[in-house]
């Protein structure tokens, strides 16, 4: 990088390190740390990101993601040759804590940094990574002050990547509001998901002057020039840069939903406690416990079926 892009992008990097660095409750922090050691080496940082973040809410699933040196020196040497599943990033899984008298799930990602930091710079169709991470997160554990600020650089590049598209695609002139509400409209189209569109304009609504402020200093880090209006922004684009965008969208749009697809046939297989999960899910919505063997839990694609027909004849699902 530039020396003069690299001064520039110091502004969004010096708030983004304080956002990660917000205090969230104690027993989310103890959990981090619990998991940081269940790999065969310890992780770089732990990310925590997700509605929990905002709601603190310690009865559902807290959404971590786990930065690694490598996915082989996590796993260990044989429960990787045996896993093999590092395509198609990023693995998924599901643990259970016993804290303080209670028990505390999650649900983490796994990937390497340098797989992480691909995916926030935006090089590639997939956008779920940098759209994510453009919203609210939290480091709730690092290995060292290295890591620490490999995580900020990332997620910074996260949400200067969101920028970029957001001024790219939205309107020629607007509030940073509108910028963002149409951005999260865009990705979210471009992905599988169950959530109403609402959900997308939501994300703003709940940070909105978060993601004011921190628009203008992506901009300034992406090299995106603006004027400010009253309360509106104009980046300065070209027709041409425009047109370029949505020709370069157009194939993100095409091929995300089929790329999450993939990801979902992956995580059928390789979800780690996967089954464990479901059953969590079942009993918090129905109050009815599910009882699981060994086999179950080592097989959960195969031994769905079964599950699911055992819980129709109780009535919980139709």
């Amino acid at each position: 990088m530039h020396p003069a892009e690299a001064d520039a992008a110091v502004p969004l990097r010096l708030a983004i390190a304080a956002e990660l660095a917000v205090d969230v409750p104690e027993p989310m922090r103890a959990l981090a740390a619990h998991l940081a050691q269940q790999g065969g080496e310890l992780p770089l940082a732990v990310l925590f990101y997700g509605s929990n973040l905002r709601t603190r809410d310690l009865d559902g699933v807290i959404d971590f993601y786990l930065l690694v040196d490598s996915l082989p020196g996590w796993y260990g040497p044989r429960r990787w040759a045996a896993l093999s599943n590092g395509a198609l990033p990023p693995n998924v899984a599901y643990l259970e804590w016993p804290y303080q008298g209670r028990t505390l799930r999650t649900k983490f990602a796994l990937l390497s940094l340098a797989q992480f930091q691909r995916g926030v710079a935006g090089a590639g169709i997939d956008t779920t990574l940098w759209a994510r991470f453009a919203q609210p997160a939290a480091l709730v554990w690092a290995r060292d002050a290295a890591a620490q600020q490999a995580a900020e650089q990332a997620v910074a590049q996260a949400v200067t990547t969101a920028a970029r598209w957001a001024a790219l695609l939205g309107p020629e002139q607007a509030s940073a509001s509108a910028y963002w509400d149409s951005l999260f409209a865009r990705t979210y189209a471009a992905e599988l998901r169950v959530e109403t569109k609402q959900r997308a304009s939501s994300i703003v609504a709940h940070a909105e002057a978060r993601f004011a402020a921190l628009l203008p200093l992506a901009w300034q880090a992406a090299g995106i020039a603006c004027e400010v209006r009253r309360d509106e922004l104009r980046p300065q684009l070209s027709v041409a840069e425009r047109s370029a965008a949505e020709r370069a969208w157009a194939w993100r749009a095409g091929l995300g939903k089929p790329l999450n697809l993939l990801r979902l046939v992956k995580g059928a297989w390789t979800f780690d406690g996967g089954a464990d999960y479901l059953a969590w899910k079942v009993e918090r919505h129905s109050g009815l416990r599910v009882e699981l063997s060994d086999w179950q839990r080592r097989h959960p694609v195969l031994s769905a079926p079964r599950i699911l027909w055992q819980l129709r004849r109780k009535g919980v699902i139709r």
